[in-house]
């Protein structure tokens, strides 16, 4: 059973600045913990259904956190889930360890993602295609926003997130060999551009604005996804989709 301590522990991590503060984060729902349970992450606390707790028993067997019983309507005042039949679990967050993509390695650059949905389709879509680095800017929403994780549908343990100055990144980081390539409206169609086999950067912007002026002067190829209908605009989700997808249909792993 859960003290009151718990209760309040946990609900805090709701709250950026209680995540950074107790260094910890919340998981919910069954495929995202059983995946954080075989990830590098540490894990503290698992709360969990009964069911739950005789289903997956020889799992969490083999790890040190504590596991507590909670029954359904626990769980959903607990989470942030409409609903949540089975467990959450409280692990410590990464240290923030530097990334960069090594020579023939494309890795992810998102400059001012503010929506968690989108950061969180974004990690399942750099998981999807191999891609395993993403570089933030410093403003680009909390990677441990409850949000986040849930739209990464356990995605954040095998896709590494590196939060910095962008400019100063690039300006310092960029090999001669390497590109960034960055989307933008008016530049070349990405079906009539070849990413290089050097490797490099691959540069999201803004929902609203797209990529800022400094990231902007770094970016070595501007490409557009060609419109065909009358859409102002994709989401930066499925942008970042086409542009995977492009960039593996010519440089597979």
């Amino acid at each position: 059973m859960l003290s009151k301590s718990q209760i309040k522990y946990i609900n805090s991590l709701k709250i950026k600045k209680y995540r950074q503060q107790e260094r910890a984060f919340v998981v919910e729902g069954t495929k995202s913990v059983l995946e954080l349970l075989d990830s590098d992450f540490e894990v503290e606390l698992v709360v969990a259904t009964d069911e739950f707790r005789q289903k997956y028993a020889s799992i969490l067997s083999h790890h040190a956190a504590k596991a507590e019983t909670a029954s359904l309507a626990e769980l959903e005042r607990l989470g942030t889930f409409q609903t949540n039949d089975s467990c959450l679990a409280v692990a410590r967050t990464k240290e923030n360890a530097f990334l960069c993509a090594r020579p023939g390695e494309y890795a992810l650059l998102l400059d001012d993602i503010r929506d968690p949905g989108n950061l969180g389709t974004i990690l399942r879509i750099a998981d999807w295609y191999g891609i395993t680095k993403i570089i933030c800017s410093a403003n680009t929403t909390d990677l441990y926003n409850p949000k986040v994780i849930a739209a990464s549908k356990g995605s954040f343990t095998r896709v590494a997130v590196y939060y910095t100055d962008l400019p100063a990144f690039l300006a310092a980081q960029v090999l001669p060999a390497q590109h960034v390539v960055g989307a933008f409206l008016g530049g070349t169609s990405l079906y009539k551009f070849a990413f290089p086999a050097a490797g490099g950067y691959l540069v999201l912007g803004n929902e609203s604005q797209g990529i800022g002026a400094e990231v902007g002067t770094f970016v070595t190829d501007r490409v557009t996804i060609p419109r065909f209908g009358g859409a102002e605009s994709l989401n930066v989700g499925i942008a970042t989709a086409v542009l995977c997808d492009n960039l593996r249909r010519q440089l597979p792993l």
